[in-house]
């Protein structure tokens, strides 16, 4: 059935969290960690980054059924050497995994100036701009990059999907203006975004895939054997290659997927490799003068007078910031489908449905 773009219910945010660690509880997740990655998803809703949120949650709970994710994993430090940690996540969600990794880079960054956390064995973690922007609340510069853990998107020139989208986000504090938030995937669109469109119905703009054959392809039910388009051709491509060496090949990680050691055996860990990097100000000089700054360079982009079609200058993370604020105050928007999806979930899991709101 096809739904109109737009079709939404509203949320409270505390609603899609209970719900979804509630969820995630049922599922075997020992309560806190439930909790906190139940938080760290609806982050990425908040956002409008409704790809990487609790859209993700029955792919969750189909790794956890399947025991591809370990519910009661000892994430710890492996090795350490100056400002530069590895951290073995123990195959855990991914969010509890990165979220430590932000933590130690902080830590750290406090004691050298700058704090390089990588992981492995890790997993899918959300919305890159989660955790570029942990840093960003401590006063710092947080840098975020990751493997895409399936194959999505192919060299450039070829047609044989061997990369993943490899996202990259960069969180730089301001003064007076809010914070400035790069949060983008090394394809044209995430392929996220493609399944939302088949969920909804909807084609997906030529531009954004290409079939087997190397052809456009703008239905997004067929993408087996498809593969993803980078953004800026050779350079999005050479993006995602360097990523992915950084945060696969560098960290023991596998480089691509799915589920490396076993493509086709749900229970087989991904080894998902992620990295972030935390920068504290003070290491370069007055942090209140760096962030007046900061504001003085965005300030003179915004100055910009629009050029046709557009309304105004952006910076990047202007609209998700915003987007993030109005959603706390209205309630998160759940795309129809999913939100009837969410309470076939409720009914099954015997948790409490969600309720919308306005």
């Amino acid at each position: 059935m096809m739904t109109s773009p737009g079709s939404f219910m509203r949320v409270a945010a505390d609603d899609l969290v209970r719900f979804t660690a509630a969820v995630l509880t049922e599922a075997g997740l020992p309560a806190d960690d439930a909790r906190t990655t139940a938080g760290l998803m609806v982050e990425a809703d908040l956002l409008g980054v409704d790809t990487h949120g609790v859209f993700r949650l029955t792919q969750y709970l189909d790794w956890l059924a399947a025991g591809a994710i370990n519910k009661a994993p000892e994430i710890r430090v492996e090795r350490r050497k100056g400002a530069v940690a590895l951290i073995d996540g123990d195959n855990a969600m991914g969010h509890l995994v990165m979220k430590r990794c932000a933590e130690e880079a902080i830590a750290i960054a406090r004691d050298f100036g700058i704090g390089w956390v990588g992981c492995h064995y890790g997993n899918h973690a959300g919305a890159a701009g989660i955790y570029a922007m942990m840093p960003v609340r401590e006063g710092m510069i947080g840098l975020y990059g990751a493997v895409g853990p399936v194959r999505h998107m192919a060299p450039w020139g070829g047609i044989t999907p061997f990369i993943g989208t490899n996202p990259l986000a960069i969180g730089v504090p301001a003064g007076a203006r809010p914070p400035m938030l790069l949060d983008m995937a090394t394809s044209t669109a995430a392929f996220g975004k493609i399944k939302v469109a088949a969920d909804r119905g909807e084609a997906i703009p030529e531009g954004w895939a290409i079939g087997p054959d190397g052809m456009p392809l703008t239905d997004p039910t067929k993408m087996a054997g498809a593969s993803l388009l980078p953004i800026g051709g050779a350079k999005g491509y050479g993006l995602a290659l360097a990523i992915g060496l950084i945060a696969g090949t560098l960290n023991g990680a596998a480089f691509n997927g799915p589920k490396s050691s076993s493509p086709n055996d749900p229970s087989a860990a991904s080894n998902t490799g992620q990295f972030i990097c935390a920068i504290d100000l003070s290491a370069f000089g007055d942090p209140d003068v760096i962030r007046s700054e900061v504001d003085e360079v965005i300030d003179q982009m915004k100055s910009s007078p629009p050029r046709p079609g557009f309304e105004a200058v952006r910076i990047p993370g202007e609209r998700s910031l915003a987007v993030r604020e109005a959603n706390l105050a209205d309630g998160v928007p759940v795309a129809v489908p999913l939100f009837a999806k969410l309470g076939k979930l409720a009914a099954d899991r015997a948790v409490a449905p969600l309720t919308a709101v306005g």
